[in-house]
């Protein structure tokens, strides 16, 4: 376990890059009909929800990969998928696995994972943000030093 534990900033940064990029895909797909195109009808420009939602999915998603306003990008990507599961699949059945709605539940849950996490070091904003004077060479601060994420 302890192997584990110093990977976890590891683990936390990779999982928030393939969530954000699997997303933003899905909104280059849909806005730009490229990556096998929209999943559905193709919404028209400014159209409710679709069109939106790809905007969302594209913005967010880079946002949230590339680790820049990480936790309100995630609460907006999660809210997004949840708006899609509840409007758009529960009403065609009560499970995930029945109305469709599997990536949108998931992106819902994994979003609010990384809102909760946090963007982790592996972030630009970790980059971007000046070094505190208790740092160390490593960028990491002292074990008794709190933080906020």
């Amino acid at each position: 376990m302890e192997a584990l534990e110093k990977r976890r900033e590891h683990v936390i940064a990779l999982f928030r890059i393939v969530v954000g990029l699997l997303f933003a895909c899905h909104g280059v797909a849909t806005l730009f009909d490229v990556l096998g195109g929209p999943h559905g009808p193709a919404p028209g420009f400014a159209a409710w929800p679709g069109w939106w939602a790809a905007v969302v999915q594209l913005v967010g998603g880079t946002l949230v990969l590339c680790g820049l306003a990480t936790r309100t990008a995630a609460v907006l990507c999660s809210g997004s998928m949840a708006y899609a599961y509840f409007v758009e699949h529960q009403p065609d059945g009560l499970f995930p696995i029945e109305n469709g709605g599997e990536s949108a539940a998931m992106f819902c849950w994994s979003f609010l994972l990384v809102a909760a996490v946090g963007p982790g070091r592996w972030s630009l904003a970790s980059r971007l943000r000046p070094r505190r004077r208790d740092e160390d060479r490593s960028g990491s601060l002292p074990a008794d030093t709190p933080t906020s994420a």
